[in-house]
């Protein structure tokens, strides 16, 4: 029998993108014949699809796509970065972004949409690609902003490929002016947003339980001054105020240029743009967000596999 080493295993996983120890049984079965056992997995893979979905997915890329006046962002998740950057999973999670976009952005319509590559509803793709790939993948989250007269402007920081990244923002701006001053101004909010992690919009829209929060919290500090009420509260109002300002998108500095608020930033395109520009939405996904995650080392991993 052919000796199953570690070097084996991992070439197989790099031509699979199947996990290890099912590299490793798979070597076993096909007597360390690499493309045999690449055959092996596919066959054996679908059975053990639903096995693998209970496994946590924490890795993976958020997909963009976008026509001008909508765009959409998804979250496929995957287990590991090592399949995150298989170009099998980037394929899918760009096919999953342009269906998404002919949906109205829900993960329930995405799922139950027709992945044109396959036939299949994306759910039943994604499930079918768990089998080839060897890893749970899931699709987790999705926005979809759209206007009527104006442009839907897209980022993606850390890309992977064109339109897949680790952190997706999309800016919906309404107006009838320039489409191109628009893209412009509305690349640069999002790369804002996606700098800052703004709450709202408006500091009108920021969640009051949030905000109630916060001012309980100025309240308490403010108190320890031992301060009398009256002024105690004017402090806290010039707190909440500061708040406000840091959280809302169109109070903030804009990164671009610090000298300006979002806001005014904005308000200056609208002389190139020729019309008022008006932010109606935004969005922004970052890969893995509030998924607990898993710790492992891909060097004892192997170590491990070496060793059976």
């Amino acid at each position: 029998m052919a000796e199953i080493t570690a070097a084996l295993v991992k070439e197989l996983r790099e031509k699979s993108g199947a996990g290890m120890m099912d590299c490793k049984k798979a070597l076993i079965e096909n007597d360390g014949d690499v493309e045999a056992a690449i055959d092996w997995l596919r066959a054996k893979g679908i059975a053990k699809a639903d096995k693998k979905s209970g496994r946590t997915a924490a890795e993976g890329l958020i997909g963009i796509n976008g026509n001008g006046t909508s765009a959409v962002v998804v979250e496929v998740n995957s287990e590991t970065d090592f399949v995150a950057r298989n170009e099998a999973f980037q394929d899918l999670v760009r096919g999953v972004a342009s269906v998404a976009i002919t949906t109205d952005g829900s993960v329930e319509a995405i799922g139950a949409a027709t992945y044109p590559a396959s036939g299949k509803t994306v759910t039943d793709t994604i499930k079918d690609a768990i089998a080839h790939i060897g890893e749970n993948m899931t699709l987790r989250r999705a926005v979809k902003l759209s206007v009527e007269d104006g442009v839907v402007a897209t980022y993606v920081h850390n890309a992977a490929s064109e339109g897949l990244g680790k952190l997706g923002v999309l800016v919906a701006l309404k107006s009838t002016g320039n489409k191109d001053v628009l893209s412009a101004i509305g690349r640069q909010v999002a790369m804002h947003i996606a700098a800052t992690n703004p709450l709202a919009i408006r500091s009108e829209e920021v969640d009051a339980a949030v905000a109630e929060r916060e001012r309980n919290v100025f309240i308490e500090q403010s108190r320890a001054s031992g301060k009398p009420d009256a002024i105690i509260e004017k402090m806290v109002e010039g707190r909440m105020r500061k708040f406000f300002e840091e959280v809302a998108l169109l109070s903030q500095a804009f990164v671009i240029n610090p000298d300006l608020t979002v806001g005014d930033a904005i308000k200056a395109a609208e002389k190139d743009a020729g019309a008022p520009i008006e932010v109606t939405g935004m969005a922004r996904l970052l890969l893995g967000e509030g998924i607990e995650k898993e710790e492992s080392d891909f060097a004892a991993e192997v170590a491990a596999v070496a060793k059976g």
